[in-house]
């Protein structure tokens, strides 16, 4: 059966500082994007680790769960089944030592696939992000290979693993401005013909606008305003929005 909702519920994550993220609500629906915005330090990347059980040593979290077509599941059965995640840094996400087939073999293997379907399939997902010289890049190294590329290759990972929910921290962040335009129409495609379900976190108010149905601002570790895109931007209720869309206007006026 397809999924259609990914819930968080209650999210709260402590450190030793204290409680960094409270009652943090969030829901994803299959082909549409919601973007989690916010300063930085408003918790919003602890919120997409905290989500999947993923955080930092010395951080933990310490309520919330995730529900799954309303039905509660621990984030390991959620994780790389039902959720993938892409990060920031891509190249942190890849084994050094490890080539981009090994990281691809292992993925198919986990649903059950190997020999010459998990070629095909390979194949397929590859081409499916854009990735073109597929034998050059399943061969090679995460050192070898682009920071766009290796977004690319995360989302492939992310299809072949036929997760139905994309967890997406601040993917565009160390991207120039050609990759991440490339990377934007990618993720869109897949919402529309695939009906990707996807968290967005970033603070580009610029991305939000292009790619978002329904946004939810942090600030202070907490959601603070709730809207769908065109509402905030012609409506923004809490100072957190109105300073974001206010530096997204700055920047605007400024680039030629």
């Amino acid at each position: 059966m397809e999924h259609s909702t990914l819930e968080l519920q209650g999210l709260r994550i402590e450190g030793r500082a204290g409680v960094l993220v409270e009652d943090v609500d969030l829901q994803l629906r299959r082909g549409q994007v919601c973007a989690l915005v916010g300063s930085s330090g408003s918790g919003k990347s602890l919120t997409c680790l905290g989500a999947l059980d993923l955080l930092p040593a010395g951080l933990a979290r310490t309520h919330g769960q995730l529900l799954l077509d309303g039905q509660a599941l621990p984030a390991a059965q959620v994780r790389g089944r039902a959720a993938s995640l892409v990060l920031q840094n891509p190249r942190s996400a890849f084994n050094p030592v490890r080539n981009m087939a090994s990281h691809a073999q292992e993925t198919l293997k986990l649903r059950g696939i190997g020999g010459a379907a998990a070629r095909a399939r390979m194949a397929q997902c590859l081409e499916a992000v854009g990735l073109e010289d597929r034998e050059r890049v399943l061969q090679a190294f995460a050192f070898q290979l682009s920071g766009g590329m290796l977004q690319r290759m995360m989302i492939a990972l992310a299809l072949m693993a036929q997760t139905p929910f994309l967890l997406a921290d601040e993917p565009t962040s160390d991207l120039d401005a050609l990759s991440q335009a490339r990377f934007l129409d990618l993720l869109m495609e897949l919402v529309q013909q695939h009906g990707l379900g996807v968290l967005l976190v970033t603070h580009d108010m610029g991305v939000v606008a292009r790619c978002a149905d329904h946004v939810a601002v942090m600030d202070a570790g907490r959601i603070v305003e709730r809207q769908t895109v065109h509402g905030l931007f012609e409506r923004p209720a809490s100072a957190a929005s109105r300073t974001l869309l206010d530096a997204h206007q700055i920047l605007a006026e400024s680039t030629p």
